[in-house]
C-alpha cells in the first residue's frame, strides 16, 4: 500500500489510470479496476477528471460482453501535438505528430549554417503547425535530437556540426511557449524503438548510424546515459591503432570506418548514397567490398555489445539496414561467441522515424506525467 496524503496518492493513481488506458485500450472503468484493485468509484472519478481534462474519451460499449454493457475508453490521441526535431550535418527532419505517433507528417530540409539555424527552424516549427488540425491543448513541446554529446538539455560536443554556444532549449522554449528537450540522436532512436517494441522487452541496444556512429542504451526500461551524458559513444570506441584522425581528438575511431559518411567516401568523393546503395544492388565489385567492410565493422560492434552490455536485442538503424534488412542476418553470421548465446539482431521497423518518434514519446510521457508509453509492437507506416 503507498503511503501518504491523498493529494498524493490520487495523484499516484491517477497515472496508474491513465497508463493503463493507454496500454490496454479500448478498455471499460470495471476492468481497470479489476488490472489495478482500485475501487470502482475512485476510477469513476479519476476517469471523469480525465475526460473533463479532454485525455479520456468514451468510443462506445462492450458488445462482447453479456448483460450491461460496459462504456470503453480510449486515450485522446488528438488532445495535443509534439514535435521532434532531427538536426543532421545535411539535412534536417522534422515531425508533427498526435500524442500516440500516428497521425504525422514530416518535412525534411538542408541544413542552414549555425548562424541561420534558429530562424530557419522556427519558420519550419511554425509551417507545420498551420498545417495541422487544431487542438484542444496545442503544441505540448518540442524534443531535438543532437548528433553529439548531450547533458541536462546542453549541447557539450558535435564533431561536425558545430552547435556549442547556441542555447537551442531556452531560444526554442522562450519563443514557442512550451517544453523543449534535447538528446542525443541514439538516445532518441532507442526510445522510439521500445516504444515500439512488446512491453516485455526491458533492454536494448540501439545502433544509430548516420554522418557517425551512436548508441541507444535501454536498460531495466529507462535510457542508460551514463556520466556526462557520454554513454553510448559508441562511434568514439578505437577500432584501428594509430588509425585515422576522427574530430574528437582521438585516431582509428570506429565512426571513421563504419559510419555512412566514412563507407561513401571510401566508395567514391562524388557519389552519394542512393548510388552506393543502388551499386551494391547491381553487385557492382567496390560496392560490394564496401558493403563487406561494414558487415564485418558491425558483427564487431555486435560482439562487443554482446560481451559487455548483454541487452535483450539489438536493433540497427542506417541506411544501409533500412534498403537492405537481410544485412542484419549477414551480420550475424560473422558473430562468432561462444560465451553467450547470441542476442537477436535486427534492422529497424521505424527506419528513418526512429529519432523522430522518441522525440514524440519523450515529449508525451513528459506532458502526461507518465513513466512508460508503448505504442505498439508494429511499424507505425
Amino acid at each position: 500500500m503507498v503511503l501518504g496524503s491523498k493529494e498524493l496518492i490520487r495523484d499516484i493513481n491517477s497515472k496508474l489510470v491513465l497508463e493503463t488506458i493507454l496500454q490496454n485500450e479500448p478498455i471499460s472503468r470495471a476492468a481497470i479496476s479489476k488490472k489495478l484493485g482500485l475501487t470502482k468509484a475512485t476510477i469513476s472519478a479519476i476517469v471523469s477528471d480525465f475526460i473533463n481534462d479532454k485525455l479520456v474519451v468514451e468510443i462506445g460499449s462492450d458488445d462482447t460482453v453479456l448483460g450491461r454493457k460496459p462504456i470503453l475508453l480510449s486515450f485522446h490521441k488528438k488532445a495535443g501535438y509534439a514535435i521532434c526535431v532531427d538536426i543532421e550535418v545535411s539535412r534536417i527532419s522534422c515531425m508533427i505528430s498526435d500524442l500516440k505517433g500516428e497521425q504525422r507528417s514530416v518535412k525534411q530540409i538542408k541544413t542552414p549554417s549555425e548562424s541561420n539555424l534558429i530562424p530557419v527552424l522556427i519558420d519550419l516549427i511554425q509551417s507545420m503547425e498551420s498545417e495541422y488540425e487544431k487542438t484542444p491543448y496545442g503544441l505540448i513541446g518540442i524534443a531535438i535530437g543532437i548528433h553529439g554529446v548531450v547533458h541536462q538539455n546542453e549541447v557539450l560536443f558535435t564533431p561536425y556540426y558545430n552547435l556549442n554556444g547556441i542555447n537551442l532549449s531556452e531560444q526554442f522554449g522562450s519563443y514557442f511557449g512550451v517544453p523543449v528537450f534535447l538528446e542525443n540522436e541514439a538516445n532518441l532512436s532507442a526510445l522510439g524503438e521500445k516504444a515500439y517494441l512488446p512491453e516485455t522487452y526491458t533492454s536494448l541496444a540501439n545502433l544509430s548510424i548516420h554522418s557517425g556512429v551512436g548508441l541507444g542504451i535501454i536498460l531495466n526500461k529507462q535510457l542508460y546515459t551514463g556520466y556526462h551524458g557520454n554513454a553510448g559513444e559508441f562511434g568514439h570506441t578505437i577500432v584501428v591503432m594509430n588509425g585515422r584522425s576522427c574530430p574528437c581528438g582521438n585516431q582509428g575511431c570506429l565512426e571513421q570506418y563504419a559510419s555512412e559518411r566514412a563507407l561513401l567516401k571510401e566508395y567514391s568523393e562524388d557519389a552519394s548514397l542512393d548510388d552506393l546503395l543502388l551499386s551494391y544492388e547491381k553487385k557492382e565489385p567496390k560496392a560490394v567490398e564496401v558493403m563487406e567492410h561494414f558487415i564485418n565493422y558491425m558483427a564487431v560492434c555486435v560482439n562487443n555489445l554482446q560481451n559487455t552490455i548483454s541487452p535483450e536485442i539489438i536493433i540497427i538503424n542506417s541506411a544501409f539496414t533500412n534498403a537492405y534488412p537481410e544485412l542484419a542476418d549477414m551480420i550475424t553470421k560473422k558473430v562468432s561467441n561462444k560465451l553467450i548465446d547470441k542476442i537477436p539482431l535486427i534492422a529497424s521497423n521505424l527506419k528513418d522515424h526512429s529519432i523522430l518518434l522518441g522525440g514524440i514519446t519523450v515529449l508525451v510521457k513528459n506532458f502526461l506525467g507518465i513513466k512508460s508509453l508503448s505504442l505498439g509492437a508494429k511499424n507505425p507506416s
